[in-house]
């Protein structure tokens, strides 16, 4: 097969942690032997080939001005929630220069006689659009993959739920990378016949038990051997829920008064929350990083003690990519019971989930992983051995592959 994908995010260079998966389906399906080419829009801090993993990556430029070059890239939303005025003032010019590159590579790859098979558009919002247009005049199928804050926009705005209706029903198949996502899919008008629930993946060789990665990340930054380590990881906006992790840091202290808490990732709300953190008198035992690279966030990974993931329905959270990294790297996961965490975690089993925004709850099982050493090894362990049979990009390509052959014979689910 030869496809074309339309993206608006993706790693700006490599190992950087901007939307990894959308890297990772695409170098997961060329490697099956397919050939894909890449759309994404220009960003200042792009450095990328034109060929990278077996993937054709094409960028467009849009913005009449640098200060609009603001489309994608977690950029376009404030704290995922929120528009921002700078993208919607921007919207018209990427959506036009995003079509006319589709047809563009439409054009030539039937010039060459090597034409596409079919047009993906990753987020129903705002891809969707100009990639069913483009997937029409060139008589094609189209793919629509969800990933959450798509979601979220054309639940929250009317006239994006109609546009998202409208691509929907110009799909022939619609993927999503959770459960939650798939049936908020079909509400908006996916078919659910033509909808499939693909999961992310993750790279056990790349996220795994490693001591001496763990070592070198607490020399790094100062962490005591002694001390718990206790790791929140992602961008810093609101459906994450690292407020509730701060309110929760208190109850784990009294409980183990040397615990570390580190918070990885970048985002509007850091200032927020390193204010929150001094508020509370905590702020001496939580260390930001900001943002790592791919290398430097698999040694946090490693470093933990304890995984926590308390993410909160504000906003559209799929499946948190690296709730499946922390179960490569057998690491004991605190989750709250939002998203696609159930889909991938057993109470129990994988890790420990908690109800959402309890912040008691989650300071309770964080402190009970922490002094429960076998129960810790225990789960991470078998969260590991999920990811070993189930959960690798290997296996998300091959869904994804399924999918679009089912969307190519016009098939759908029963």
């Amino acid at each position: 097969m030869r496809i074309l994908m339309l993206a608006s995010s993706l790693p700006k260079y490599p190992r950087e942690t901007t939307a990894p998966f959308i890297e990772e389906i695409a170098a997961g399906i060329a490697a099956r032997g397919h050939e894909v080419t890449l759309v994404a829009p220009w960003h200042p801090d792009l450095r990328r080939g034109t060929y990278e993993r077996g993937i054709h990556l094409r960028f467009f430029r849009y913005a009449p001005h640098p200060a609009l070059n603001i489309w994608g890239y977690a950029q376009s939303l404030q704290s995922d929630t929120q528009v921002r005025e700078r993208a919607w003032l921007a919207a018209p010019f990427a959506l036009t220069a995003s079509f006319s590159a589709l047809r563009r590579e439409l054009h030539q790859a039937r010039a060459r006689g090597k034409p596409f098979d079919l047009v993906q558009a990753h987020w129903v919002l705002p891809n969707g659009p100009p990639a069913a247009l483009a997937a029409l005049m060139a008589r094609l199928p189209l793919v629509v993959s969800l990933h959450g804050s798509d979601i979220y926009l054309a639940e929250t705005q009317r006239i994006m739920g109609t546009l998202a209706g409208l691509v929907f029903q110009r799909a022939a198949a619609v993927t999503a990378c959770s459960a939650d996502l798939s049936m908020r899919g079909v509400r908006l008008g996916a078919n659910p016949t033509r909808t499939f629930v693909i999961p992310y993946g993750v790279h056990p060789d790349q996220f795994r038990p490693d001591p001496a990665a763990a070592q070198q990340f607490r020399t790094e930054w100062n962490i005591p051997a002694h001390a718990p380590l206790v790791l929140g990881l992602g961008r810093l906006v609101s459906k994450k829920g690292f407020s509730v992790l701060l309110d929760a840091w208190p109850a784990v202290l009294r409980m183990h008064p040397t615990a570390r808490l580190v918070i990885v990732g970048y985002g509007d709300l850091r200032p927020a929350l390193e204010a929150q953190a001094a508020r509370l008198g905590i702020a001496t035992t939580v260390l930001f990083t900001g943002q790592l690279d791919r290398a430097r966030t698999a040694m946090a990974m490693a470093a933990a003690d304890v995984f926590a993931l308390p993410i909160v329905r504000e906003g559209v959270d799929g499946l948190p990519n690296v709730l499946l990294e922390a179960m490569g790297a057998a690491r004991p996961i605190v989750a709250a019971r939002v998203a696609g965490v159930p889909d991938v975690i057993e109470d129990g089993v994988h890790g420990l989930i908690v109800p959402e925004r309890d912040a008691a709850a989650l300071a309770a099982a964080i402190g009970r992983l922490i002094e429960d050493r076998a129960l810790a090894a225990r789960l991470g362990a078998a969260a590991r051995e999920r990811i070993l049979h189930e959960l690798t990009w290997e296996n998300t390509a091959a869904r994804y592959e399924a999918a679009f052959a089912a969307a190519l014979r016009g098939e759908v689910r029963p």
